[in-house]
């Protein structure tokens, strides 16, 4: 199986990498198209595109212009390791062995909305570009239209390499949808995420967005090939419940939160 997680626009590039291993994006051709366009705003312009602060726009604006290849472990981090959101607290790659990155490197991918779609050892260098940003340009008025297909086939190559029929979605709605599901050579299985709370199982959003890392997690440490195994996942008190589930949509709940 191959496993969909979402970027994080939290960033650390000052801890030092723990592994040495790392790959080159395979779609930075289009990154620096991107790039040449993003190069063309402001900050003020940069603030307002994306709806962040001033202070943002200014760190934004620098990141744009100070982007370029080649990457190397000098000025690129790999992005498993760079990315710091709440899937990535609860993925926690910094305890990984050189045999997790490896699996993590065949059966996990993030998608991007500069990168495209990312290996977890892909290099990266510092940026904010969130999929569903309404960014003109040569391909339409956002990142969909940029994109188009070419994550989709991307996918379809790496399912194909696995001999694999299985894609887990645990990515985001925003990134996601990134991806044309109906091309898509898979059987598509979104595992969803719910807590206890006021008496009802609920997505609660921090939680659901920790759980997806956790999740990962569970699968490359296991080394879990197969999605049916995913059905064991029971990481921080969760556990599957085959009653709130359909054919394509898994659902685990907890009852208190670890």
């Amino acid at each position: 199986m191959l496993m969909l997680i979402s970027p994080a626009k939290t960033l650390d590039f000052e801890t030092p990498a723990l592994t040495k291993i790392s790959s080159q994006p395979a779609f930075l051709e289009q990154s620096q198209e991107l790039i040449d366009q993003l190069r063309e705003l402001s900050p003020a312009d940069i603030s307002g595109l994306m709806k962040i602060s001033d202070k943002l726009g200014e760190l934004n604006f620098k990141r744009f212009h100070n982007w370029h290849p080649p990457f190397d472990k000098d000025n690129a981090k790999q992005a498993m390791l760079a990315f710091k959101g709440d899937v990535y607290t609860g993925l926690q790659a910094e305890d990984f062995s050189g045999d997790d990155f490896r699996f993590a490197q065949k059966h996990l991918r993030i998608l991007s909305g500069l990168y495209g779609l990312l290996k977890p050892l892909d290099l990266i260098q510092p940026y904010r570009l969130e999929m569903g940003t309404k960014f003109a340009n040569r391909g339409g008025n956002n990142l969909y239209d940029f994109w188009g297909s070419q994550l989709t086939d991307a996918v379809n190559k790496q399912l194909k390499s696995l001999k694999s029929s299985e894609l887990v979605n645990l990515a985001s709605n925003e990134y996601y949808k990134a991806i044309q599901s109906a091309a898509v050579n898979a059987d598509i299985i979104t595992p969803v995420f719910k807590d206890l709370k006021n008496g009802k199982y609920k997505i609660i959003s921090f939680y659901a967005k920790k759980a997806r890392g956790l999740m990962s997690a569970y699968a490359i440490k296991h080394r879990i090939e197969e999605a049916e195994e995913l059905k064991g996942f029971d990481s921080e008190g969760y556990r599957y419940n085959k009653a709130m589930s359909s054919a394509r949509e898994w659902v685990f709940i907890r009852d208190e939160a670890v």
